[in-house]
């Protein structure tokens, strides 16, 4: 079976209306079945999206985006100064 991609507003909208077949009174199974998605894939787009509103997510993607950006600009860092120390090492005269 083919894999489909949700984006975060369909995630966001497919866990309000499992949570709201929940509230009505059905199980877990039968309401990610009526959604179109496993149990795992519930869990952990609640564990991950649980409680989250619109605005929310827009803060979480730039958080995350920025969060990337950082990381890079460390990774980045690090490795100049690795350089910086074998040259060092390169250059220091040998007793």
């Amino acid at each position: 079976m083919a894999r489909k991609r949700f984006s975060d507003e369909d995630i966001l909208n497919l866990l309000r209306q499992i949570e709201l077949s929940l509230a009505s009174g059905s199980d877990v199974a039968s309401a990610c079945r009526s959604a179109g998605v496993s149990d795992a894939t519930y869990y952990s787009w609640r564990k991950r999206y649980g409680g989250m509103g619109r605005s929310q997510l827009q803060e979480f993607k730039t958080m995350e985006k920025e969060n990337s950006r950082l990381k890079k600009i460390v990774a980045e860092l690090e490795l100049e100064k690795l350089i910086l120390k074998e040259s060092l090492d390169f250059l220091k005269p040998k007793v």
